[in-house]
């Protein structure tokens, strides 16, 4: 096989934490000055990508690294009650009994993602947990990730589920599978044109194994 690393989002991809986030991120529309989170404007945004949600945000650049910071903060005091998606833990346990080395890749704490994978028995799935990255910063993490454990370009698959994992991938030269059970709609993932689409976690087993 060719692919021997496959590199996970964790948010939307492996955590099932959308609506938690959503409402994190609605209690702190006061302090961060930015109108309350409205739910119809929020499925409308998941079929933007995430450069443009940024900018139809209403939320000032400088802004942002903060609002991030706090929502990591708050989401800390929930993430013992966030589940997986439905059939992630499954896919993950296939990959690793298939000998494939898995890591995961987000700009979620470090603390909260070691709570999450504890606390549902899959810490142990993960050769390496890489945390804390810029929104638009993973393709830097990518080619990191890439130098430290010395894999080429072909043999690392990057799994994400928003547009900017896309736009990562593409920029650090690696395959993307963009899933569709995340925050992006199939259609604007399909759009930004990854490398694979996969609908369901089972989905994944095969796109891998056929590469």
């Amino acid at each position: 096989m060719s692919v021997k690393l496959i590199v996970f989002d964790f948010d939307g991809t492996i955590a099932d934490t959308y609506d938690t986030f959503i409402a994190i991120v609605d209690r702190l529309s006061g302090q961060f000055g930015y109108p309350s989170v409205n739910r119809e404007a929020i499925s409308q945004m998941r079929h933007l990508s995430s450069r443009e949600i940024v900018q139809q945000s209403e939320i000032p650049l400088w802004k942002i690294p903060f609002l991030l910071r706090k929502a990591t903060s708050e989401l800390g005091k929930e993430i013992a009650y966030i589940k997986p998606v439905r059939g992630i833990p499954e896919t993950l346990r296939i990959l690793k009994d298939r000998g494939y080395q898995l890591g995961i890749l987000t700009s979620n704490s470090q603390k909260n993602v070691r709570v999450f994978l504890k606390k549902n028995s899959l810490i142990e799935l993960f050769d390496f947990l890489d945390t804390g990255t810029g929104i638009f910063g993973k393709d830097k993490a990518i080619k990191t990730v890439m130098r430290r454990h010395r894999i080429g370009r072909n043999n690392l698959i990057y799994v994400g589920d928003e547009t900017r994992d896309i736009e990562a991938a593409k920029k650090s030269n690696v395959k993307v599978i963009a899933v569709g059970w995340g925050f992006n709609s199939p259609e604007v993932l399909i759009a930004n044109k990854p490398s694979f689409y996969a609908n369901d976690p089972q989905d994944l087993v095969e796109v891998i194994i056929n590469e």
